[in-house]
């Protein structure tokens, strides 16, 4: 399988694991490369990726947007350590779905536990990144960023 045909089942997995893990309606723009590092200026998670593709996936966003997310899932308003834990799972539940749609496309996956980011956070070491822009309807932004690494 080329290396294109298993970005492109990454990015389709992560839209469909948005889908399944988030409980609100959720627009998803078109994907944008970079190779600029990333500024992350509130709250993240970062899950390494391993198999037959490896590279990082982030996802970053506000507090309030992450406890939004958490107050649709659980009911309840999550802030502090509730919160931070809430984040990294969140990033658990992402990249685990990814990893099952990506196995039904012949993709061999793996995660590494979550890394939760608090803070401004400068991101770089990647040959390039693709940029993916989630609205969740009356609740805020995210960013996925998929990064990839090659061996070229």
């Amino acid at each position: 399988m080329s290396t294109s045909i298993q970005i492109q089942a990454v990015l389709n997995g992560t839209i469909n694991a948005l889908k399944s893990v988030i409980p609100y309606k959720i627009q998803v723009s078109s994907p944008t490369i970079t190779s600029d590092p990333y500024e992350q200026n509130e709250i993240g998670v970062l899950i390494g990726m391993v198999g037959d593709l490896k590279g990082r996936i982030i996802i970053d966003s506000t507090p309030e947007t992450f406890s939004a997310i958490g107050g649709g899932m659980y009911g309840m308003t999550l802030e502090g350590a509730m919160l931070e834990s809430f984040t990294g799972e969140f990033g658990n539940m992402i990249a685990g779905n990814l990893c099952t749609f990506a196995a039904e496309k012949e993709l061999d996956l793996d995660i590494t536990p979550p890394t939760v980011m608090v803070g401004h956070t400068k991101l770089y070491g990647f040959q390039h990144a693709f940029k993916l822009p989630v609205t969740i309807d009356n609740i805020g932004k995210l960013i996925i960023l998929l990064t990839i690494d090659t061996n070229e």
